[in-house]
């Protein structure tokens, strides 16, 4: 009922029109666009575009599936040469095949494990000797690489935990440490992808919104530092997209629940009960099938943060259920969050 309440001011301003697209998929409807960016139109306010972007070359990681590998095509599409970091690349599977196979000059496919400095250090120096210009650097950083998991605190080992940090925070570090230099160089712009969880905790997710509040702490923290160096940093927040991610299916699943059920100390598979486990899988089956299919908003969000004279800071690609939800429990008192949203 508060939730209802608070939301009919939102749609009263002047310019009113979140851009939303059509619900009858049967999903919610996807929030394109933001709502203090908005003009009268209803559309967001591009600022103008940097020049000559076929000279410019962005470095994405995580480019075997999901986001990196829409996003790697997409910045293709518009021009950058682009250095896809894919986990699979030396097995000659996941997203590099499709990759190499558009015999692209400026798609250049890099083997990249962001858990493995040597393979990192081994990218930085392949970006930088097949530069046309090293002096000039590299325009973009994009840390998209990531992994997901789910269980409650109680239901979760220390290494899943650790296993989680390593590739979505320290990665996101690694990475973004061993590349500045050449960022630097360009005055150019990172992107570190992040997630509305790592702006508000939810029951069964603390693996994942852990590393993605420390991500969101990294990024603001290099913003500050890089600023002085004409390195601009935007953070990526993208609401529920797992349908469109491919993060889990049905088998995956089941597959992290059983591990996860006969990994548990006795004590606790007796205090909870096996009803009770299933009852939390069976809440996150359904969370990963209400999500969007839909990734072009995140894929926008990007490819702007890259291009834009002027980029924003965060950007919100989320449904506006999620967006309202992400407003109320970052901005009201605690109390009121959570008997709306989690008890």
């Amino acid at each position: 009922m508060l939730a209802t309440k608070l939301s009919r001011p939102l749609l009263n301003f002047s310019g009113k029109a979140l851009n939303f697209k059509d619900p009858g998929s049967g999903f919610r409807p996807v929030q394109k666009f933001f709502l203090p960016l908005l003009s009268p139109c209803g559309s967001r306010s591009y600022a103008s575009e940097v020049d000559q972007i076929g000279s410019r070359a962005v470095l994405i990681t995580g480019c075997d599936s999901g986001f990196g590998f829409d996003l790697a095509k997409h910045l293709h599409e518009k021009g950058f040469i682009i250095y896809a970091g894919c986990l699979q690349k030396d097995k000659g599977e996941g997203g590099s095949k499709e990759l190499d196979k558009m015999k692209s000059d400026r798609m250049r496919t890099v083997q990249l494990n962001v858990c493995d400095s040597k393979e990192v250090d081994r990218a930085v120096e392949h970006v930088n000797s097949s530069l046309q210009d090293p002096e000039k650097g590299l325009w973009g950083l994009v840390n998209n690489a990531g992994i997901s998991t789910f269980g409650e605190v109680e239901f979760t080992s220390m290494d899943t935990y650790m296993e989680v940090a390593e590739v979505n925070l320290w990665g996101t570090v690694r990475t973004t440490k061993a590349f500045l230099p050449l960022i630097r160089r360009s005055k150019g712009r990172v992107v570190n992808i992040s997630s509305m969880m790592g702006r508000m905790g939810s029951p069964a997710r603390s693996p994942y919104c852990i590393t993605k509040f420390g991500v969101e702490a990294f990024s603001d923290c290099l913003r500050y530092e890089m600023q002085p160096q004409g390195v601009m940093v935007s953070i990526v927040e993208p609401g529920n997209f797992i349908a469109g991610t491919n993060l889990y299916s049905p088998e995956r699943i089941k597959a992290i629940a059983d591990k996860m059920w006969d990994e548990l100390p006795e004590i606790v598979r007796k205090d909870y009960g096996r009803k009770y486990f299933d009852e939390q899988v069976s809440k996150m089956e359904s969370y990963c099938n209400s999500g969007s299919r839909d990734t072009s908003p995140v894929i926008e969000s990007v490819a702007h943060a890259l291009t834009a004279t002027a980029p924003y800071t965060r950007y919100h690609p989320m449904d506006y259920y999620w967006w309202l939800r992400m407003q109320i429990m970052t901005h009201m008192p605690a109390a009121i969050a959570d008997r709306l949203y989690v008890y």
